[in-house]
């Protein structure tokens, strides 16, 4: 029998490798940047890296749709749809600073299956696949258990994506945790899987930011969802929350809900 989820993610970590050197060759050497209508830059390396991948899903699975942050959706409606983020963090990209990331995931039934976090500048990629362990550079990795969220270390892309009350929730939060970080992006979610963070807490994200962080925060052993506690699928509303058991978990939206 042919192991199915085998192949999604062989597939997955080949469209990340095909991306690395696409970046890693503009990265540092002055890309052609755009300011796209949300006011968000696009490079040449986002386009180029996104239509790698996109040829590659095309010839292996040309019934499978695609959502992709630079060129839209193909068939978003197929039963499998990769969902692709070529550059997460082209601010970090393109004023040269390493944690940025590339992101893939395959969502079965508007469930991610398979995810992948590739982080090139810093050599960090994690693996993850439904009901088997994540991989941090190809070794098994695990959260850490935490018992108060006192002993935390919270991150968070950015301070302004919080408005109103998602401002105030924070707010309390960042006032309940040990320290907070700002500016990760991607390779946040990868600390916590590899049980280096304990919790990561986002507002305004689209399918292409988190789709791939749900298979490897899941196969480490976290816990993510949105901020009423409902699984992420293909249509949530942007916010998540991240961390590394369900105790710590259910603190984290006790205090954002509170």
């Amino acid at each position: 029998m042919i192991d199915e989820l085998a192949q999604f993610t062989a597939l997955a970590t080949r469209l990340a490798d095909a991306a690395r050197p696409i970046a890693l060759r503009h990265f540092r050497n002055d890309p052609d940047t755009e300011i796209k209508s949300d006011a968000s830059p696009v490079t040449i390396a986002d386009r180029e890296s996104e239509r790698a991948m996109r040829e590659l899903i095309r010839a292996q699975f040309p019934d499978h749709g695609v959502i992709g942050e630079e060129f839209g959706a193909d068939r978003p409606d197929a039963s499998h749809v990769w969902v692709l983020d070529p550059i997460d963090g082209t601010k970090s990209f393109v004023s040269g600073r390493p944690i940025w990331g590339s992101l893939v995931a395959l969502c079965r039934d508007g469930r991610p299956i398979v995810g992948v976090i590739d982080c090139p500048a810093v050599e960090d990629r994690w693996v993850g696949a439904a009901g088997r362990p994540t991989t941090h550079n190809g070794r098994p990795c695990r959260t850490r258990p935490r018992e108060r969220l006192a002993e935390s270390i919270l991150y968070a892309t950015s301070p302004f994506v919080f408005e109103g009350r998602d401002r105030d929730g924070f707010g309390r939060l960042h006032d309940r945790t040990r320290f907070t970080i700002f500016g990760n992006d991607c390779h946040s979610y990868g600390l916590v899987a590899s049980g280096w963070v304990d919790l990561v807490v986002e507002a305004k994200l689209q399918v292409y930011d988190w789709a791939a962080l749900v298979p490897v925060a899941e196969g480490a052993g976290g816990v993510i969802t949105d901020w009423d506690g409902r699984p992420l699928g293909l249509h949530n509303d942007g916010r998540v929350v991240l961390a590394g058991d369900a105790r710590m978990h259910r603190a984290a939206l006790d205090v954002l809900n509170g």
